[in-house]
């Protein structure tokens, strides 16, 4: 959605002037006729941004625990019948946040010039989401916002809820992989040095394991800015490239293939197609416009594009079934509990089974993740200390040969 500035002719020949809000010039232009107008000129309008508008787009989303809070808040305070206005009213007494404060005021203003609360929404999208906005506006036009901002305090709870068992699995692997490339530095730039001095003067011929570490010695010791400028020249520039739409769609596709975090990736985006396609589908959404919204809001680029070539089939009328058999990342079972919701005429139901299907699966691989990490974290802690243990022994063996 967005504004557009327009110029046109009334119906009684004069020349007007005026903004419209609609998702595309083409709609635009469509509302504009059937008011009687005769568009002349029509462009995307770019307001000015004020300072605290940059600031709230550079502070990005909220806390989780601060979004969840303050949808319970609302939907408690909407489904005991509480006026919008005195709502967000009370919501900006008792909200801490700064930048949320600062939302709800601009939220009560736009509401009391005429906006409705979508689109009160749809002007803060570094704080609440395609997503959450998609889903509002869903529940004004079926007249069931509560039950909506229910649905999305679900979705919410269950994606922080599995960040945080992604987290807490990693933790340990994370401690692990620090503490070996601290003993790897350790005895390579301190350790290692020494040993060789002794070595050298000894006139012992130094093995293939010692003369590797003492290169990387010597590199680090004559070569570190270049490494440090290699590093951050590279972070930048993949940083850069990632953020361009075809970076993007890679990164994403390699991280679906990755041996242990794919599989659980693509579960995780499963079951939120599933959840968010069975709540948008029961709150009246059309389901071409519920495809448009998973894929802005599914969190995978590669994803993201199968659901745009799914909404592709669907517009030429293949049905939903049909497109996604074809889509890449989708299993079987998701594209025949669609099949089946689709001929019985109950896929919500069908979609929640799936959620509730892949939301275990999710939950066992996260319970797993430091179990199938381990195997590896021990090769690496294996091959870190069987190279210093080469590289010192078996100089130290002759050396011991050499004095007997």
């Amino acid at each position: 959605m967005a504004n557009y500035a327009y110029q046109a002719i009334n119906a009684s020949g004069a020349n007007i002037r005026g903004t419209i809000h609609a998702e595309s010039a083409t709609l635009a232009e469509n509302i504009l006729t059937a008011q009687g107008h005769i568009l002349t000129a029509i462009s995307v309008n770019t307001p000015t941004v004020s300072l605290w508008e940059r600031l709230e787009q550079k502070m990005g989303s909220l806390k989780s625990t601060e979004l969840i809070v303050f949808t319970k808040q609302f939907r408690s305070m909407l489904h005991a019948g509480i006026p919008i206005m005195r709502i967000l009213q009370v919501l900006e007494a008792q909200t801490e946040n700064k930048i949320l404060k600062k939302v709800v005021v601009r939220m009560g203003e736009d509401i009391q010039q005429g906006c409705t609360l979508f689109e009160s929404l749809e002007k803060h999208p570094a704080v609440f989401s395609q997503l959450y906005r998609s889903m509002v506006k869903a529940g004004e036009m079926s007249g069931a916002l509560p039950e909506v901002l229910t649905r999305l305090v679900y979705i919410i709870e269950h994606e922080t809820k599995i960040k945080s068992d992604i987290k807490s699995a990693l933790q340990y692997p994370k401690m692990v992989v620090v503490a070996l490339s601290v003993a790897f530095f350790v005895l390579l730039t301190f350790v290692i040095p020494k040993f060789v001095a002794i070595f050298a003067k000894a006139g012992i011929n130094l093995p293939l394991p010692t003369k590797i570490a003492m290169f990387l010695y010597q590199f680090l010791a004559n070569y570190w800015y270049v490494l440090i400028l290699v590093v951050v020249g590279v972070f930048f520039a993949l940083r850069a490239y990632f953020k361009t739409t075809r970076g993007r769609l890679q990164k994403d596709a390699f991280i679906l293939k990755m041996p242990i975090f794919g599989p659980l990736f693509n579960k995780a985006a499963l079951s939120r197609f599933a959840s968010i396609f069975a709540i948008l589908h029961s709150s009246g959404v059309p389901v071409i416009s519920t495809m448009g919204v998973l894929a802005g809001t599914i969190g995978n680029a590669a994803i993201a594009r199968e659901f745009e070539r799914v909404r592709l089939g669907m517009e030429q009328g293949a049905g939903i079934s049909g497109p996604l058999s074809t889509a890449k990342y989708f299993t079987p079972m998701v594209v025949d509990m669609v099949a089946i919701g689709e001929e019985s005429g109950n896929i919500e139901d069908m979609l929640r089974e799936v959620t509730i299907h892949y939301d275990d699966e999710v939950n066992y691989a996260v319970k797993g993740l430091s179990d199938a990490l381990g195997p590896i974290l021990l090769v690496g802690l294996a091959a870190v200390v069987g190279f210093f243990a080469l590289a010192i022994f078996l100089p130290m063996w002759d050396l011991t040969k050499m004095v007997k």
